[in-house]
């Protein structure tokens, strides 16, 4: 809530890009995702300041961003600059990327590892 809730104040709207069930599939564990694309979705929605969620399918966004061509895009900065997809689009554009600092410890990764630990 606090990443979305600092992108966007970066902007007027804030359109968040959702990784479907297959694409997380994709990228991430076996027994990804947790929670089923239509409940995160749902979750997203309710956010006062998340102003669209949209699902996609590829294991990046960088055809959504295509797409939607933002003025801003909004990264963790875990992630290293060059590492960002679709910061060419944005930046081609006049655009600019922006890296938010996360809150340490919070990831769905680390939240599965601690209850593994504690209950597995």
């Amino acid at each position: 809530m606090r990443y979305l809730s600092k992108a966007k104040k970066l902007g007027d709207v804030l359109v968040v890009g959702l990784n479907s069930d297959s694409s997380v599939k994709k990228i991430k564990d076996d027994g990804r995702p947790i929670v089923p694309q239509r409940e995160r979705a749902e979750v997203l929605s309710a956010l006062e300041f998340v102003d669209y969620v949209v699902i996609f399918n590829e294991s990046t966004p960088y055809n959504l961003i295509k797409s939607v061509q933002p003025d801003v895009l909004v990264k963790g900065a875990d992630w290293k600059g060059h590492e960002i997809v679709g910061a060419d689009v944005v930046k081609a554009k006049g655009g600019r990327v922006a890296r938010i600092k996360l809150v340490k410890g919070r990831s769905t990764t680390n939240i599965i590892k601690k209850i593994l630990n504690t209950y597995g």
